[in-house]
């Protein structure tokens, strides 16, 4: 038998995959924002036709987002469309683990000092 060995993955499968992190992060955002586009279109019932007006793209444009061509999309177009469809788009930025982590154990000491001004 040959031995196999599994690495656990990351968050991201495109830092997985060996881009740089900000290529990775920029190219999971547009990942999810066309997915959520996708999403919409199917259920929406429209045409392609009909659905690229109300996104405010061509429908030869709509098609490659459909094909899940992401390299021609850039993250900004992708939320216009999202926007344009009537989908609320947000941006989470937090510290990586190891920062909160931090931020945590400062949090606790700074509890401990004011239970032991109160005590």
């Amino acid at each position: 038998m040959t031995d196999i060995n599994i690495t656990k993955g990351s968050a991201n499968v495109f830092a997985d995959l060996g881009f740089d992190p900000q290529e990775a992060q920029n190219l999971q955002l547009r990942s999810q924002t066309m997915i959520a586009l996708l999403q919409w279109f199917n259920a929406s019932g429209l045409t392609q036709a009909a659905a690229a007006k109300v996104l405010r793209v061509t429908q030869p444009r709509l098609n490659q987002l459909l094909k899940g061509k992401i390299d021609i999309f850039s993250l900004d177009a992708l939320v216009n469309m999202a926007t344009s469809a009537g989908m609320r788009v947000g941006l989470v930025i937090r510290p990586k683990t190891a920062v909160k982590v931090r931020a945590a154990t400062l949090h606790s000491l700074s509890l401990k000092r004011k239970k032991k001004m109160t005590a």
